[in-house]
């Protein structure tokens, strides 16, 4: 369920607070092929599925950019701002990785807001998002986002 902040007030009173999870996504052994081509990143450990198997992780796993290049659709169905006329990512403060991201597995959001300060024309926001794995112990990707919102 989408939680609706309202405005820039509305993101000033949630600093410090969780928004809400995304819902659950499969990453797709094709997703992971797609996003090699795409890169050029064909590292076995991502797209050989016999030497995966007897790799560190017992198969293939997600590319960590691709688990972060999944952030806008998991974002969107998290939180929406109202009263905007732009929004647009400004950048990363802060990326890991922790735990390897199974192809197959199902992936998640969860969403805080961290910061969020005065910029022209609008306001500058820090999420930070952390990727889960149903059943796992570790999230797959924690990254503080950067996003500046125009009113």
């Amino acid at each position: 369920m989408t939680t609706t902040i309202e405005g820039l007030a509305g993101l000033k009173e949630r600093v410090g607070q969780h928004v809400g999870y995304s819902d659950w996504h499969q990453v797709t052994k094709e997703q992971v092929n797609l996003f090699a081509d795409a890169t050029g990143d064909h590292q076995w450990i991502h797209v050989d599925l016999e030497r995966a198997k007897s790799g560190p992780f017992g198969g293939p796993i997600a590319h960590g950019y691709l688990t972060l290049s999944l952030t806008p659709t998991l974002l969107d169905e998290v939180f929406a701002v109202t009263g905007t006329s732009m929004s647009v990512n400004y950048g990363l403060n802060k990326l890991r990785f922790p735990a390897p991201l199974p192809v197959g597995s199902q992936v998640r959001a969860g969403v805080e807001v961290a910061a969020v300060e005065d910029v022209s024309g609008g306001a500058q926001v820090a999420l930070t998002v952390t990727y889960e794995i149903e059943g796992g112990t570790k999230p797959v990707c924690v990254a503080e986002i950067l996003f500046r919102y125009y009113f």
